[in-house]
């Protein structure tokens, strides 16, 4: 559980990040912000992974580019689904995905597998 949180939290903080700093996407609040968080995970968990196994000829012929659509379309979906949150275009839906993916990609640096913040200590 404590992994779940760790990880919802860096979620949201990339979703708010991606408001902040990208032109196109506008968030309606904090409770908004909170379910659009839950619903990318969500989304990233089950449409995901079939959008990704159907398009996987095109994603091998574009040498891995076109899992950048696919992201922005999971953004885009997220807020097609969520009233509260708006993105201008595609170009926006894409710009926030890579905010979102940076910060996820951050944030999963300083945590382990177990979703725990954790120390290595490398003896010489």
């Amino acid at each position: 559980m404590p992994g779940f949180l760790i990880r919802f939290a860096i979620t949201v903080a990339g979703v708010a990040l991606a408001a902040w700093l990208v032109p196109g996407i506008a968030l309606r609040g904090t409770g908004t912000l909170l379910a659009a968080a839950l619903l990318l995970g969500v989304v990233n968990a089950v449409v995901r992974p079939l959008i990704v196994l159907f398009t996987l000829p095109l994603t091998v012929v574009t040498l891995g580019l076109f899992l950048l659509v696919i992201n922005a379309a999971m953004f885009g979906l997220v807020a097609w689904l969520l009233p509260g949150l708006g993105v201008g275009g595609f170009g926006s839906a894409l710009l926030g995905s890579l905010v979102v993916s940076f910060t996820s990609w951050l944030g999963s640096w300083y945590i382990g597998p177990n979703g725990r913040v954790e120390l290595m200590i490398v003896q010489r």
